[in-house]
Formats: C-alpha cells, sequence, structure tokens
C-alpha cells in the first residue's frame, strides 16, 4: 500500500509517505517555506515525498489527514454553547474561519493537492482518523515491540486531551480518554504564556528555564500548594480538573486571565524579552514537577491498564524530555519508546500508519531493535553538483576535501581549537530536534561556548543550554543513562566524578552568575542541575556524524560535542545548502561543512548588509 499522511492547520504542517509500513520520507513544510511552524497545506513538503519516494498522487492508495475536522467542529460548537455567554469574541473570530476552510476540508484539500501536481480527483480516497489515533499509531508501529501501552498527551485534538492506548500486532485499541477542557499539554502552555514565551513554540523555554527554579525552596513548595489549590486538581489515574474559573483558552483569545493569575501568584504575567527574576524561575520549576507527577501518574494506569513492559509516548508533552528521564527511571516499564516527531508534524506519519494497518488491515513487519524510523533522517539530502551550484550562486570560497576519514579528521581539529562549525550531511531530519544532520557544533569542554553560541550564533537568551551529541557506546561514561537516546528526548543527569564542587551558596547567587559557575568538565552541556538532554549516536544509524565525534576523541580523549540545531533563533531547521550558507554568513559561525566541502568564514565574500534577517524571523 502506498499512503501519504498529512497535517495541517494547526501548527507544524508536515507530509509523510509510506509504502507497504515501510517509511520512505516525512518533513514538516516550515522546513521549505522557511516559516517557523508553518500551519499551511504542506504543498512543498508534499512534492518532496512524492519525489522521494517515486510516486504520483493517482499511484497513491490513501491520502490521510491526521484528525477529523467535523468532530473537532462540534467541540467547538459544544464548548462555545456550554460557556455561554462568554467566549463571544472568539466565537465571532472562530467560527468564519472554519466555515470557510475547514468545515470543506476535503474541497480544500483536492485545491491544495492541485498544486503539487495534477490528478484525477475521483481515483483519490480521502482518510480521517481521530487526533489521538493517529499519534498513537506513529509511535507505537514504528516501535519494535509485539504489544505495548501507548500514551499520547497533548493540548487537545478533536475532544481527547490525553488517551491510553493498548497496541497488539497490528491492531490499536482505544481504552482510556481524557477530554477538553481538562488537559495537561493546555495547562503547561498555560505557564508558557504567563511566563512571557510563546504558546506551541516556547515550551521548551519554559523545560529549560525551571532548572533555575531552587528545589524544594518556600517559594516553589508555595507555587506548587497555589496551583494545586486554584488551577487543578490531579487524580490517582493521573486524570485532572482545570479550574476554567482561571483559565480562558475555552473560549477566550487568550490562554489565562491574567488578573485572576497575578491575584494568586502576586506577579502580573512576565512580558516577552523582559528582565527574568528567581520567581520566573520558581514557578516555573513548580509547573514542571507538577506535569511529572501527573505523567508518573498516567503511565502507572496505563500499565495498569494494558498489563504491558513496553510504552510507547506520542503527543507535545512527550517532548518534554526531563519528565521523560525522570519516567525511565521510575523503571514502571521494562522498555519506551518517544516517536522523536511526537508533536503535530509526527502526525502525519501515524495518520499514514493508520490506514496501513487499520484501514487496510496489512500485517505489521515489527521492526527491528530499535525501531523502524530511520534515525528520522527522513528528509531531502543534495548532491556534491547542488552543493556546487550554492557556492557558485555566492561565489563562496571552499576547500573540497576527500574521504570522510579526512573531512572528520579536519572537522574534529577546528572543533578541538575552540571554533564553531555548522555540519550539513545527508538526509534532514524529521522533528523538531537536530541530531547531526543540520546541527551547529562545538566543543563541549569548552567553558566559553555555552555563551558564545546562544549570544553570537543562536541570537537567543543566555539562559537555554545545549545538548551533548555522544558516542552511544561512551554515553555511560559521562551520564547516569541505562539505554541509548538517539532522538535527544531524554535528560539525564552527568555522572558524579565529573561534578564540579560549586559554591556553598550557589542556589543564593544571582541568577546569571549562576549560570556561569563551572560545574564540571564539560560545562557547555552542563545545566544548571547537572543534567543534560542526550543524544547517543550510533556508527549504524549515522556513519559520518559518528566518525567525526570518534575523531574528536582521538584527539581529545572526549567521545561528545555540542550540538544545536542549524538556524538562528526564530528560523526553522535549514533545508538546503543555500539555506545553510545563508545562516552560516549571517552569523558569527566560524566554519560550514556541507557534505565535504569546507567553507572557512574568514575567507567568504563580504555578506550583503542589507540582509535584514532579524526582521525576516520572528522571535520564538
Amino acid at each position: 500500500m502506498k499512503i501519504l499522511g498529512i497535517s495541517a492547520f494547526y501548527h507544524d504542517s508536515a507530509a509523510a509517505i509510506i509504502e507497504g509500513g515501510n517509511i520512505i520520507a516525512a518533513a514538516q513544510e516550515e522546513r521549505f517555506t522557511r516559516i517557523k511552524q508553518d500551519s499551511g497545506f504542506p504543498v512543498e513538503a508534499t512534492k518532496y515525498c512524492l519525489k522521494e519516494a517515486g510516486f504520483s498522487i493517482d499511484e497513491l492508495d490513501a491520502i490521510v489527514f491526521y484528525d477529523k475536522p467535523l468532530l473537532k467542529f462540534e467541540r467547538l460548537l459544544e464548548t462555545y454553547y456550554g460557556f455561554a455567554p462568554q467566549g463571544l469574541p472568539s466565537f465571532l473570530t472562530a467560527i468564519p474561519v472554519w466555515l470557510k476552510e475547514k468545515m470543506f476540508l476535503k474541497r480544500l484539500i483536492h485545491e491544495e493537492l492541485a498544486k503539487v501536481g495534477s490528478y484525477n480527483k475521483k481515483k483519490v480516497n480521502l482518510l480521517f482518523p481521530e487526533h489521538h489515533l493517529s499519534h498513537a499509531a506513529s509511535a507505537f508501529y514504528p516501535s519494535s515491540f509485539k504489544d505495548a501501552a501507548i500514551v499520547t498527551m497533548d493540548g487537545v485534538g478533536e475532544w481527547a486531551t490525553t488517551s491510553i492506548c493498548k497496541g497488539t500486532d497490528n491492531k490499536i485499541e482505544i481504552i482510556k480518554e481524557l477530554r477538553f477542557p481538562h488537559s495537561i499539554g493546555l495547562l503547561y502552555s498555560a505557564f508558557t504564556y504567563y511566563l512571557g514565551f510563546r504558546v506551541n513554540s516556547g515550551e521548551y523555554k519554559l523545560m529549560g528555564l525551571a532548572p533555575y527554579g531552587v528545589p524544594n525552596s518556600p517559594q516553589v513548595e508555595k507555587f506548587k500548594s497555589i496551583i494545586k489549590e486554584y488551577l487543578i486538581d490531579i487524580k490517582d489515574d493521573g486524570s485532572l480538573w482545570l479550574n476554567q474559573e482561571y483559565f480562558n483558552y475555552a473560549t477566550g483569545l487568550r490562554m489565562v486571565r491574567d488578573k485572576k493569575w497575578e491575584k494568586i501568584f502576586g506577579f502580573p504575567r512576565r512580558e516577552g524579552e523582559s528582565q527574568l527574576e528567581q520567581l520566573h524561575c520558581d514557578l516555573a520549576y513548580a509547573i514542571q514537577e507538577i506535569t511529572e507527577e501527573v505523567v508518573f501518574k498516567i503511565a502507572a494506569e496505563a500499565k495498569r491498564l494494558t498489563g504491558s513492559d513496553n510504552l510507547c509516548l506520542a503527543g507535545g508533552v512527550a517532548l518534554n524530555c526531563v519528565a521523560n528521564g525522570k519516567l525511565l527511571k521510575k523503571k514502571i516499564f521494562s522498555n519506551v519508546f518517544i516517536q522523536p516527531a511526537a508533536g503535530d508534524a509526527g502526525g502525519a506519519l501515524g495518520a499514514a500508519l493508520v490506514a496501513n494497518y487499520l484501514f487496510f488491515e496489512q500485517e505489521r513487519k515489527i521492526s527491528e531493535w530499535p525501531d523502524s524510523m530511520k534515525g528520522s533522517y527522513l528528509g531531502p539530502d543534495f548532491s556534491d553538483k547542488e552543493i556546487e551550484r550554492t557556492s557558485r550562486k555566492f561565489k563562496a570560497a571552499y576547500e573540497k576535501l576527500g574521504s570522510l576519514e579526512e573531512t572528520a579528521d579536519k572537522v574534529a581539529s577546528i572543533l578541538a581549537d575552540g571554533h564553531v562549525v555548522g555540519w550539513f550531511q545527508g538526509r534532514m531530519e524529521f522533528g523538531p530536534r537536530a541530531l547531526g544532520n543540520r546541527s551547529i557544533l562545538g566543543d563541549a569542554r569548552n567553558r566559553e561556548m555555552q555563551k558564545k553560541l546562544n549570544l553570537k550564533i543562536k541570537y537567543r537568551e543566555s539562559f537555554r543550554p545545549f545538548a551533548p551529541s555522544v558516542l552511544e557506546e561512551d554515553a555511560k561514561s559521562y551520564f547516569d543513562v541505562e539505554d541509548h537516546s538517539p532522538y535527544m528526548l531524554i535528560v539525564a543527569p552527568i555522572n558524579e566524578e565529573r561534578k564540579a564542587k560549586i559554591p556553598d551558596n550557589y542556589y543564593e547567587m544571582p541568577l546569571m552568575d549562576r549560570l556561569y559557575v563551572h560545574r564540571s568538565d564539560i560545562p557547555s552541556i552542563t545545566h544548571i542541575d547537572f543534567s543534560a538532554r542526550v543524544q547517543s549516536v550510533s556508527k549504524e544509524t549515522n556513519l559520518e556524524y559518528w566518525t567525526l565525534i570518534n575523531k574528536f576523541k582521538e584527539k581529545t580523549g572526549y567521545g561528545l560535542v555540542v550540538n544545536t540545531s542549524f538556524n538562528v533563533r526564530g528560523e526553522p531547521i535549514v533545508c538546503t545548502p543555500e539555506d545553510a550558507y545563508r545562516c552560516f554568513m549571517r552569523t558569527e559561525m566560524d566554519y560550514l561543512v556541507l557534505g565535504n566541502y569546507l567553507y572557512k568564514k574568514t575567507k567568504q565574500p563580504e555578506w550583503d548588509k542589507s540582509d535584514n534577517w532579524k526582521e525576516e524571523f520572528v522571535l520564538d
């Protein structure tokens, strides 16, 4: 079966294509349009997927959209009716859009597919699985598990906000759901909003800010108490009730009722880009701990209901890698697989898999360990000819290196000398993480590297941490991990012997002073709480990246590097060689590597000073 999956019209639009259950290609639309979290129909991503697979639209057995728009419309109407007369401005804003576009989604899909290529409308088989079923399928079917509990947690699909399913062979059974407006994802997004970050893109900032809170401090405990007294009631099975007197997302244009929150927490909503204070960090810490409490209870309930030793996770909350790391430590399940594109982009892949196994009832070929995601390297790659064409366009100076060994050896030396390198190789990653094919790299031993990357390369807030990419076989030498972590979805503590002694007054120090305290022998990836978001790199999955890190180890004795996504703040991760060269020239990056082509910044022609890229990309 040749099946195209599509997610669109909310955020992180994407397309994915499979044949016989084999994942051929998947990509987010933002990477092609250069619009962060592009919500439009994934025309360019669909073109790419069809080209990669070698299929025309007419050859497809089905095109599958990742949710049921009419069911979502029903939820919208019932919610406005239930809260009436509140929400009239939001109603008047939302309903015309639904009537014009989403109520007639089949027609809209046909109009958008016509931009992809000509086809026979009568032959197209359009399918619409439920949102949480698409998420569940995206996690279970690529896993190596014959059976598993499947937990999906996000803001909201049609009605469901959290679901527990049981996967067995090629079947998925929905066992239990929590329904809108009660949602752990929306709760976390509400705090994202109140602490001054953008909803649906700033949640990872909230997660990164939380460790700046002071553990077990009176203020943290006070905030946790307030949250549980006024905002949330958590049940033993992980289900929760949110007090809608304090929230505004159901029918309003904002996440929370600002004045009510200001009254209970004692300070107003933080404006974006304003100074961060300790109370902001402590509130972030409090909601992170409460989120973890909910996640652990849901996992325990999933274990009770399914009896499985295996767990699959999907939905936006599954990107909370701090909670993931602690969940693994609790050993509720023997094995855990987290879909690397856990958010709505991954819904495109899940939708295609739902059609293959549940609609067409195809036999499931269970993937070999660890999974069938192919390292999540499912996007486009580019030839030497295309790289050279980009070089000619920009009159770029480069050195063409020979073998992989030569390239890795030279770049490892550059990294060891303290330089920052843009590393562009092979197929682009699917999902929000750069996993060594569209990455900016640095030396984890360098005390100044975090500051340099944040302020001079990424142009983002200085508090945000960076992740290590570590040789899979060396991961336990640096981190308290028991399993591989190929998708950078697990936060783990660094090993005790690597920690440096910190001042006795560490938690009384001002925020920025604490940030620059020397904490370990790998300071640039050691977060404020001695943790790191780990990516373990396998020789089998990504030979080029593994070889580079191994060469770095030969030169320095350290089998890991700093890895951050190849983009500036507010920009999607680069897709093409041209995207990469532009980003390289717009920043203070020192070197760029496109395949085996090496570019040194000081040898490049002067960049166009009229390039107002900081206006082009809206701050995330």
